[in-house]
């Protein structure tokens, strides 16, 4: 069975709704382990060994989080350069080879926010993870992006089906 592991931030998950929703949505899932590090480190200090160890273990890897100024909330960027600079300098530099990446992301904003007229589409915005990611040996996964996210609107089994994807 794979092992997939979601790592997940929020600035304020205290005050989430949706992604507290989809999170317990999630959470029977068998083979899922969800990794929530604003809980796991509420203080900003990241336990990069045993990131690793975790990364080592999964199959597939999902990031999610809501987008913030048309990026991710500032404790994930803090474990990317920690987790993932001390993989791609370390011993283990192709840990990471052959697994597979996915983003999943909510978004207030309608997908024709989104559209590049502000300046920059989805697939832009999300470039600099895909590509990290695949410059660590992923295979990197078409994002799946909750835009209008709201509580009453999400598609549940939509979800949970790509979680299990």
């Amino acid at each position: 069975m794979m092992q997939t592991l979601l790592i997940f931030s929020h600035t304020y998950f205290k005050d989430s709704k949706v992604n507290k929703a989809l999170l317990e949505s999630a959470k029977d899932i068998q083979g899922l382990e969800i990794h929530n590090l604003n809980t796991l480190y509420p203080n900003g200090k990241i336990d990069k060994e045993a990131e690793i160890t975790l990364l080592k273990n999964a199959d597939k890897i999902i990031f999610q989080f809501p987008l913030f100024w048309f990026s991710t909330p500032s404790l994930l960027k803090e474990w990317q350069d920690e987790v993932l600079t001390g993989i791609a300098y370390g011993a283990d530099s192709k840990m990471l080879k052959g697994k597979k990446f996915q983003i999943i992301t909510t978004l207030g904003g309608a997908e024709s926010s989104y559209d590049g007229h502000h300046g920059y589409d989805m697939k832009t915005l999300l470039s600099p993870l895909q590509s990290a990611f695949s410059y660590m040996g992923c295979e990197v996964l078409e994002p799946y992006c909750i835009f209008s996210a709201n509580v009453e609107n999400l598609n549940m089994s939509e979800y949970v089906g790509v979680l299990k994807g």
